[in-house]
Parts: structure tokens; C-alpha cells; sequence
């Protein structure tokens, strides 16, 4: 009797270590979004700020545009990975529903992610050179191997179906925002610009339209950044030389035809043409990606704020445009060449769209908002994007806070001459206010 007692024992403990150890096994391939680095998340938006600069008719708000559908694709591929992690299927202006991952199925995160950015890489930057196409190809592929070191052939096949799933779906939902295409249609003929006394006309016989004049009327992300962030109407347009408008004018020629080289170089680093410079939008991208580097930062909280700042010069830009093309006001070149100094010429060229209020204004102070809430408001950091560009002085420019920066990038453009003070200081602050929009959105349960 005694022996089989101690036959029945043994087996009960067998089979309890056995449970045990599946147990362990289950856990053990139950991948979770926090358990991984970013690289993932910063090698493609890398990619995405090169395809930007390399792809034509990425103007700001088209590029700003791409940003943000990337940013949400990214997290939207990874988020049901993270443990209270939330959705923003309907939290997001029209967003009513995405694939789900199935029960019961495994998947490592960073498989979903590189593939979901593949795709989306790929169909919002359809017009792109040749070896750029090649490169996100190359770029995917070379995650792909290194992602079987950790998970099966059947897992990481599983992860790359349902993050190209997240993607399509995503890029469907973005067709119909009123952006769609928008580096092909950068210059609607349908628009007639009005016509009357301090209202914007052509500063360029290269540009004789507007850019992107019908771009104030897409659908945003958050569903209260455009109507809460519309600042007061401009100063009143007047050409008496005693008039608030006559005197921001006149700051505008003082300043530009007195610049101390700081102020040159200030200009210069923030100018962020398409192209080669990057957009401002591409150089909002650049200064996350540096900081969630140096910082360390795993997948989930990277995810979240390519998110977040995606969305946030893509809603940055509609709040801005709508806001130009609402009150169309004249350009500095505009009023100063009529009525201050007919040989007055500006550091930067005047680009071809209404003056008020500032886009790189708006979307900076957007970015201060958004990497301020995530980094803290007082975090100093180093610029680094523009160190290896020598057109420029690209020398790195540090700053003690991102409030400090915005206020930088900024007053860059009454030191280019393009901007009036009004147009960069309510600029800033309708930026907050859209950045503070997005941080409303709901991350986590």
C-alpha cells in the first residue's frame, strides 16, 4: 500500500511539474510590446524623413500628412501587444473600426510593425525613386531575418499578415480625408484667389497659385484640434504708417536689413524646404527620432509618440491652412516693396501660399506640446539634423527646453522676411493648442 502511494504521489508531482513547465513555455512565447527595442520604430521613420526629402511634391502639409498615417499605422500594428494599451478606433475622426489580432495566435510585435510600415511606406510615397522603393524592401527583409532569431517561421508569417492587415485598412480610412494624392495636386487650378486691399497675391511668377489652398477643409485626426485651435483675426490691414499693421512691417524690414549673423544662421537652419532640408514636419520627425534614441526607448513608447507626433503636424498643418486661407493676408514682400521699400528683398524666398498665421510656427509649437508632454517640458536637448548638410551652417543647436526651440524655429521666419510677428506669435500658440488636442486622445485604458 505503501508503495503505491508513494507511486501515486510521484505522478501527481510529475504531472504538476509538467503543467508547470508548459506553463512557462506559453508565457515564454507570448510576446508583449514593452519587451522590445525601437529600433524597429526609428530605422522607419529614418526611412520616411529620406523618402520625404527624396520624393517630389512632398510639400509640409503633404509630407506632415504622411507622418501622421505612419505614426498611427505604427501604433495601431503594435498596440494590442501592450498591456492596457488603447486604440484609437473611435478616437480619431472617422476611424470606426481595424483588424483585430486573432485568439488564441501569437505575434512578435516588431514583425507586425515592420511589416504594417512597409506597406504603408510604400502606398503613401507610391511616386518615389526607384532605389527608394528598393531600400524599404531592403529595409523590411533585413528586420525580417534578424526577427528569426527570436520567434518561428509561423509566428513572425502570422505577425507580417495581420500588421499589412492594420496597414491597408489604415490606408483605405485616409483616402477619403480630402489629402489623398495631395503630392500630385500640389496646385489646384480650381481655386480663384479673392481679389481686394491686403489680401495674398502671388509673391513668385514661378507660383502664380496657392499651395494646397483647399487643405483647411480635411478631416483631422482629433476631432477638436481645428475648431479649438482657430487664433483671433489678424491686425486690421491698413497702410498708415501709424497703424499696428504698418509697424509690424516695419519690424520685419528693421530686422531683416539689420540681421547679425546669428540671426542669418537662425534663419537659414530653419528654413526646411522640401527637398533637401527635410519640411518642417521632417525636422519635428528628426528631433524624436534622436531623443527616443538616445533615450532608450522601448517599442510601446516609441509607437506612441511617432503616433502622437504624426498626428500632430498632420492636424498642425489643416489648422494652419485653414486659418490662411480664411483671412488670405498679403505677404511681407507684399506690403513692403508697396508701400515701405520697392528694393527691399528677403534672406529666404516667400513661398506661395497666404501669410497668417505661420506653418512652422503652428507645427513647432504642435511638436513642443507633444515631445515636451513626453520628454517634460524643461528637457534640454541637441539638434543634430542639419550636421551634415553644407549648404548651410548646420551645426548643432542645443536648447533648454521645447518651448525653447518652437521659439527658435519661430521667429526664424521674420528672420527670413516672410512672416509678420503676429502671424509666428499666435502661430505657437494655435500649435499648443493642437498638440494639446492629441494628448487628450486616450493611449491606455
Amino acid at each position: 500500500m505503501k508503495n503505491v502511494f508513494l507511486k501515486f504521489t510521484a505522478a501527481v508531482a510529475l504531472l504538476v511539474l509538467f503543467q508547470t513547465s508548459c506553463k512557462k513555455d506559453e508565457s515564454a512565447t507570448t510576446f508583449k510590446t514593452y519587451q522590445f527595442e525601437s529600433d524597429v520604430a526609428t530605422a522607419w521613420f529614418d526611412r520616411l524623413y529620406t523618402l520625404t526629402k527624396k520624393t517630389p511634391g512632398y510639400t509640409p502639409p503633404v509630407a506632415a500628412r504622411s507622418f501622421g498615417y505612419a505614426g498611427l499605422t505604427l501604433w495601431e500594428s503594435v498596440v494590442h501587444g501592450i498591456p492596457n494599451g488603447r486604440s484609437m478606433v473611435g478616437q480619431v475622426t472617422g476611424l470606426s473600426g481595424l483588424p483585430l489580432p486573432e485568439s488564441g495566435t501569437n505575434y512578435y510585435w516588431p514583425a507586425c510593425a515592420n511589416s504594417a510600415m512597409l506597406y504603408i511606406a510604400k502606398n503613401l510615397y507610391p511616386t518615389a525613386p526607384a532605389d527608394q522603393l528598393l531600400a524599404l524592401d531592403s529595409l523590411a527583409a533585413a528586420f525580417e531575418t534578424s526577427f528569426l532569431e527570436d520567434a518561428d517561421l509561423e509566428t513572425i508569417n502570422a505577425s507580417k499578415a495581420y500588421g499589412e492587415d492594420v496597414a491597408a485598412s489604415i490606408f483605405v480610412y485616409s483616402k477619403d480625408d480630402g489629402g489623398h494624392e495631395g503630392y500630385a495636386k500640389n496646385f489646384p487650378t480650381s481655386y480663384t484667389a479673392p481679389v481686394g486691399a491686403g489680401l495674398w497675391v502671388p509673391t513668385s511668377p514661378a507660383n502664380p497659385r496657392p499651395l494646397q489652398p483647399f487643405w483647411g477643409q480635411n478631416r483631422p485626426f482629433s476631432p477638436t484640434s481645428i475648431v479649438n485651435s482657430q487664433p483671433s483675426a489678424p491686425l486690421p490691414y491698413s497702410e498708415n504708417p501709424y497703424s499696428l499693421f504698418y509697424s509690424q512691417a516695419l519690424e520685419v524690414y528693421s530686422v531683416t536689413t539689420n540681421l547679425t549673423v546669428e540671426q542669418e544662421k537662425i534663419a537659414e537652419y530653419w528654413s526646411d524646404d522640401p527637398g533637401v532640408p527635410g519640411t518642417p514636419p521632417g525636422h519635428s520627425i528628426s528631433i524624436a527620432n534622436q531623443l527616443i534614441k538616445k533615450d532608450g526607448l522601448k517599442l510601446h513608447k516609441a509607437a506612441e509618440i511617432y503616433c502622437k507626433l504624426g498626428m500632430g503636424v498632420s492636424d498642425a498643418f489643416v489648422s494652419c491652412w485653414k486659418c490662411k486661407f480664411d483671412h488670405n493676408l498679403l505677404r511681407p514682400i507684399t506690403y513692403i516693396n508697396n508701400i515701405i521699400d520697392p528694393t527691399w528683398t528677403t534672406l529666404l524666398s516667400t513661398p506661395p501660399f497666404p501669410e497668417y498665421t505661420s506653418g512652422h510656427s503652428v507645427q513647432s509649437g504642435a511638436t513642443a506640446e507633444i515631445l515636451g508632454h513626453e520628454f517634460g517640458y524643461k528637457r534640454p536637448f541637441t539638434d543634430y539634423t542639419h550636421a551634415n548638410r553644407t549648404d548651410i551652417d548646420g551645426s548643432p543647436r542645443s536648447f533648454s527646453s521645447f518651448d525653447a526651440f518652437a521659439a527658435e524655429a519661430a521667429i526664424s521666419r521674420l528672420y527670413g522676411g516672410i512672416h509678420y510677428r503676429d502671424a509666428i506669435d499666435k502661430g505657437v500658440v494655435q500649435g499648443k493648442i493642437v498638440g494639446q488636442s492629441i494628448e487628450n486622445l486616450q493611449f491606455s485604458e
